[in-house]
């Protein structure tokens, strides 16, 4: 006989909602992150030009300035510290240049008065010359 009556177990299982639910979040993140080369470059092809010769460059005039306020025209010293001697000699330098004006080539120390540079660029424009540059040199050196 038996007493003792069976008690029915029921039979473990697993869930997969959770499983698919993780699944598809790592699914989408993997879509989103994923970079896709062929889409990252372009190709192009460029067009092609054919240039003209670079025209002649215009003649320049380098003035240096010392650091004590002397002048010196394309390496030959100036006696003339005012504006109308410098005048006079860049209108002769500037007569004798081509069709197209000279440029102007202001070559300072770096220890000159801010005076000295404003009375070569006011000589320039007395004499006519519009075309004015500064030379400079690049910083990693001294």
């Amino acid at each position: 006989m038996r007493f003792r009556t069976r008690a029915r177990r029921d039979e473990p299982e697993i869930n997969l909602i959770p499983l698919i639910d993780v699944l598809l979040v790592i699914l989408i993140f993997l879509m989103i992150t994923t970079t896709y080369s062929r889409y990252t470059e372009l190709r192009i092809q460029l067009p092609t030009a054919e240039a003209e010769t670079v025209p002649q460059r215009p003649r320049e005039i380098v003035v240096s300035v010392s650091a004590s306020g002397e002048y010196a025209i394309d390496k030959e010293r100036v006696g003339a510290r005012d504006v109308a001697g410098l005048a006079e000699r860049l209108r002769a330098l500037a007569g004798t240049a081509a069709a197209q004006a000279p440029v102007l080539i202001v070559s300072a120390d770096a220890q000159a008065s801010h005076q000295s540079v404003v009375n070569v660029m006011e000589a320039a424009r007395v004499a006519g010359l519009s075309r004015l540059t500064f030379a400079t040199q690049s910083g990693g050196t001294r």
